[in-house]
């Protein structure tokens, strides 16, 4: 139990909301286990957060706030922009593939918990359609990328695209084997949908007569 004089502060009780969840589920969790985890009483705890919902909507954030952190220091990196967009993508796969493999329980608590707050998901897609419109902006700026007549419904495309490796609903096959090699096969395509074509594109196939 955390010592009562220690100044209480949202971070404070999200870290502990976290421990909670992990211990009792998304179901079973409550505002007065929280409250016990901290050594205060629950009206401590609602005068940072109003409703139970509002706490689980923050807690929410702030797990998926650390993925987006990761990539945006890839959107920050100075790669080109086709291997920019590889690594986001791999970065991506590998965030969502490590919460669900290392910690397999606050994995399957968080997946509930998102489809609680669906203004929390709809920000944190946008935050991700974001960050990939910037990498195709770059890329269309450098040469490497076709203009889109929409960067940010081209940004949504990819996430759509690529969707099979980072939505939870397909988070039990992201541990086969071949789930790399899939992956590798999926970005390809799309970046060969993106690149830039230079000079008279003939059908596969085709041959110059």
């Amino acid at each position: 139990m955390a010592p009562p004089t220690e100044t209480l502060t949202p971070e404070r009780i999200l870290a502990a909301t976290e421990e909670v969840l992990r211990r009792h589920g998304a179901a079973k969790a409550t505002v007065v286990d929280v409250a016990r985890a901290l050594g205060v009483s629950h009206g401590s705890v609602y005068r940072h957060f109003r409703t139970k919902a509002e706490l689980r909507g923050a807690v929410t954030k702030r797990w998926l706030g650390r993925t987006t952190a990761v990539l945006s220091e890839v959107v920050a990196g100075d790669e080109a922009a086709e291997a920019k967009l590889r690594h986001w993508l791999a970065a991506l796969f590998e965030a969502k593939r490590h919460k669900a493999g290392d910690d397999p329980e606050l994995f399957a608590t968080y997946s509930v918990l998102t489809t609680e707050a669906d203004d929390v998901v709809d920000a944190h897609v946008a935050e991700l359609i974001e960050q990939l419109g910037t990498i195709v902006q770059e890329g269309v700026e450098q040469g490497e990328f076709t203009a889109p007549d929409s960067v940010p419904a081209t940004a949504r495309a990819l996430l759509v695209a690529t969707a099979h490796f980072h939505d939870p609903h397909y988070a039990a096959q992201w541990s086969r084997p071949e789930a790399g090699a899939e992956f590798e096969v999926v970005v390809d395509l799309v970046l060969h949908g993106l690149r830039r074509r230079t000079g008279p594109q003939l059908p596969a196939g085709s041959t110059v007569a």
